[in-house]
């Protein structure tokens, strides 16, 4: 039995994906407006949204379906406690919690564990596979925009156990295409997709405000130095 549920996924969440890309954190991200407290808090949410997953998928290891898309080298986990150790210090554990909509996130996987284990599918689908395909470009504007060394606090794009991600992602797509579920169930596992992405919208819109207050900082720091450098200039040339 085949759905082709990589095929409804990636055409029935075009809609969410093209809104989540469009959320002002996002699109500063994209530019290379990446503000450094505003980054770390999405490292923090991140870390609660991926130890939830994995440890739901590793409970459900054996399970009929599940098991069919049960990847370790996926996991995220053990790389964002190294970027966290990194923007926070050894002490990280004592200063990090989930942010109100990164709660709901781990929430909602907890539950979706709990009374419809399949659609952890839409779970994995929603994190891993734009980890994977947009990693690489994600890290590149980080690095650059926060000024970071290469190795630090840009693990989480590290994907080590996989050499080949193009080849990687054809794999678990054939492993989607082939699981035994019906049609019914691949509706549901879109919509649950399709509600993931709404989660990590909430996540971005959440920093909106931090990252709008940064920059305003920023701006108005740039304008106070150009001003006083202006009135020195001005009072050189007068004394002259």
């Amino acid at each position: 039995m085949s759905t082709n549920l990589a095929t409804k996924l990636r055409e029935g969440t075009k809609k969410a994906h093209s809104m989540a890309e469009n959320v002002g954190f996002v699109k500063c991200f994209l530019k290379g407006v990446v503000e450094k407290t505003s980054y770390r808090k999405l490292v923090t949410n991140l870390y609660f949204v991926y130890t939830a997953l994995e440890e739901e998928m590793e409970k459900h290891r054996e399970h009929p379906i599940l098991s069919k898309i049960y990847f370790k080298e996926l996991n995220r986990k053990k790389s964002l406690e190294q970027d966290l150790s990194f923007y926070y210090g050894p002490n990280w554990r004592e200063q990090v919690a989930p942010s109100p909509a990164g709660q709901a996130y781990v929430q909602r996987i907890r539950e979706v564990s709990d009374k419809e284990p399949e659609l952890l599918i839409a779970q994995s689908y929603t994190r891993y596979l734009g980890d994977l395909s947009g990693g690489q470009i994600l890290k590149g504007i980080a690095v650059r925009a926060m000024n970071l060394a290469e190795g630090e606090g840009t693990a989480f794009y590290e994907f080590k156990d996989i050499p080949d991600e193009k080849a990687f992602k054809a794999t678990y797509r054939q492993a989607l295409n082939d699981l035994p579920i019906d049609e019914a169930t691949a509706d549901r596992i879109v919509d649950e997709a399709n509600a993931a992405f709404g989660m990590n919208m909430n996540l971005f819109k959440e920093l909106e405000g931090n990252l709008i207050k940064a920059i305003g900082v920023m701006l108005f720091n740039t304008l106070t130095r150009k001003r006083t450098r202006g009135s020195t200039e001005t009072e050189l040339a007068t004394a002259e």
